[in-house]
């Protein structure tokens, strides 16, 4: 990001101004694409040891996920609040402002950890069989303890993002990727002194790596010298009931939109899992192609969002405007191709995952509506992300929890269990998907309507 001050900030070019979003999405994405590759590890080491661990990791992730993604949507929505103190070139009011979200950083730790080891109430409404939730509350009871550095290294990670200075984050993930994928192989199956855990293994070593992680985090903070205008480790001040207030303000609609979002994707295993075993393992391959086709345009969304508060905090509303549309388009061309790509290659990816012909016959198609899915999912995700730089974060939620629990997950289970007028009942995992892809949709027509709205305005 440039040094001067915002009066003497020199507009880029269009081009320029999207290989600064290119450059800064790509960094985020190799992290990313790393994160994500630990869920791919767990999903084909669960699958390699047994299909009930396959389930039990579909379910015990979907809660997990719901849990965290919601928490985190909170801690991310201050992205923009640091990238504009960033673009008006007030270091010391960021060191402030990181500090404080300390406070709220601790209160996310204390709800999640409580509903991860109080998991039953959930899994009871939810349907899911007696002997699959043993395995599901042991997985979960060892993540809950590997949530505070989760959410601790995503305050680092959204520090850093909103500073336009991703590549830290993105070495250390990348880094912890040599270490989650030998544990989770060793944790899983045992070996050397340790018995076998099955999906509870995948857990512990996500534990060890996120430690790991956040001690990383630490040091670079302690020792980088790019960290010190920032003065992030004078004195906690007390809280600042005003400052906390206003993340609150921002942070709690962001992260209950994120919460509905993610928890309209993940509800769908609980239901699956009434199916049985094989349905459940074949919607966790599904689910996970899905989550790492996100991760672009979350990529994206995280650099747009960061590059669209940096110009309003320098006073330049219109490469704001610019900064939106740019990272839009970028993400539904990306979008399009990598539908297309996993459309005509369903079936030799599904083999990737498992090698049992039930679970591949199942997944297949379901990677064909993953398709389809993933273009509404693109656009909507950075729509969200933007939309937040113009600190518009109650209609988004309102959106979702209208047509993603509405239309998409209730559609679903009302087609799969029961069936809708015409359409007769329809007992597969492809119900939830098209049903979803069909709200999808819907939100991201919606979404680019309101940054119409905003950006003219």
């Amino acid at each position: 990001m440039p040094n001067a001050s915002p009066a003497a900030l020199v507009a880029p070019t269009r081009a320029a101004e999207l290989r600064t979003l290119g450059s800064h999405a790509g960094v985020v994405l190799a992290g990313q694409l790393a994160v994500m590759a630990f869920g791919v590890t767990d999903t084909v080491v669960a699958g390699r040891y047994a299909e009930d661990a396959l389930a039990a990791l579909s379910v015990g992730t979907a809660v997990y996920i719901s849990v965290y993604v919601g928490l985190m949507g909170i801690l991310q929505a201050l992205l923009p609040v640091w990238a504009e103190l960033h673009g008006s070139q007030r270091a010391a009011d960021v060191g402030r402002s990181v500090r404080q979200a300390l406070y709220l950083c601790a209160a996310t730790i204390v709800v999640g950890m409580a509903a991860l080891l109080s998991p039953g109430p959930l899994l009871d409404a939810t349907g899911v069989p007696a002997p699959l939730q043993v395995e599901v509350r042991r997985y979960l009871a060892v993540l809950a303890w590997a949530l505070p550095p989760a959410l601790l290294f995503r305050m680092y990670s959204t520090l850093n993002q909103s500073l336009g200075k991703p590549r830290l984050v993105s070495a250390l993930q990348i880094g912890s990727l040599g270490l989650k994928v030998p544990l989770s192989v060793w944790f899983t199956f045992g070996g050397a002194g340790i018995a076998p855990q099955g999906a509870a293994g995948c857990a512990w070593a996500t534990l060890v790596v996120n430690y790991a992680l956040l001690a990383f985090a630490v040091w670079l903070l302690r020792t980088q010298h790019f960290y010190r205008p920032y003065a992030l480790w004078n004195r906690l001040e007390r809280p600042d009931a005003a400052r906390i207030g206003a993340f609150l303000r921002l942070g709690l609609p962001a992260g209950l939109a994120v919460a509905v979002e993610v928890s309209s994707f993940t509800a769908m295993a609980l239901f699956i899992s009434r199916m049985g075993a094989t349905a459940s393992a074949a919607h966790q391959i599904a689910s996970n192609v899905a989550a790492v086709l996100y991760m672009v345009p979350l990529a994206l969304g995280i650099a747009t969002s960061a590059r669209t508060s940096y110009w309003m905090g320098a006073g330049q509303p219109a490469l704001a405007r610019r900064a939106t549309w740019l990272g839009l388009g970028a993400a539904g061309v990306m979008a399009a191709a990598m539908a297309a790509a996993l459309a005509l290659l369903a079936r030799p990816i599904a083999a990737l995952y498992v090698e049992q012909p039930a679970v591949i016959a199942v997944a297949a198609p379901l990677l064909t509506w993953v398709a389809l899915y993933h273009l509404g999912d693109a656009v909507q995700a950075v729509s969200l992300f933007v939309l937040r730089s113009y600190r518009i974060t109650l209609a988004p939620l309102l959106i979702y929890g209208v047509i993603l629990w509405g239309l998409g997950l209730t559609g679903g289970l009302r087609w799969a269990f029961h069936g809708i007028g015409a359409l007769g009942r329809w007992h597969d995992p492809g119900a939830f998907w098209l049903a979803s892809a069909a709200a999808l949709g819907a939100v991201a027509l919606l979404f680019v309507g309101l940054l119409l709205r905003v950006t003219r305005r």
